[in-house]
């Protein structure tokens, strides 16, 4: 896929982290590698040994997560397994959200946006 270039242009680098969701949202979030950082911190801070809690988000977290190259125009990859776990297969939505960016599958958007509008 081809990221927006109002994205692109907000990164550094030519590198992104790309994982789905942790929730119940059928989407894909993409970091540029130091927000990533920043937004991951919080977890690794937690205790290993005695935060069971916090070694299962790890899990999570960190065993979705996929490093992709951007190309010279901006597209990249996207692991068969992410577009699987979205619903993905045709015609998508990238949102951006201040320090990362999200993909989803247009109809999963559509159905998504109108319970948030609806406030469900």
């Amino acid at each position: 896929m081809a990221l927006p270039k109002k994205i692109r242009e907000s990164l550094t680098g030519n590198r992104l982290v790309l994982t789905v969701s942790i929730g119940d949202e059928p989407c894909i979030y993409g970091f540029s590698e130091k927000m990533w950082e920043t937004a991951t911190a919080p977890e690794l801070s937690r205790p290993l040994f005695s935060d069971k809690t916090g070694r299962d988000l790890r899990r999570k977290i960190f065993s979705e997560a996929a490093a992709v190259e951007l190309d010279s125009q901006g597209r990249f990859v996207i692991p068969e397994r992410m577009l699987k776990f979205a619903d993905i297969n045709e015609k998508i939505v990238v949102n951006g959200n201040g320090d990362h960016f999200e993909i989803w599958s247009l109809a999963n958007w559509k159905g998504y946006r109108a319970q948030m509008i609806a406030g469900k």
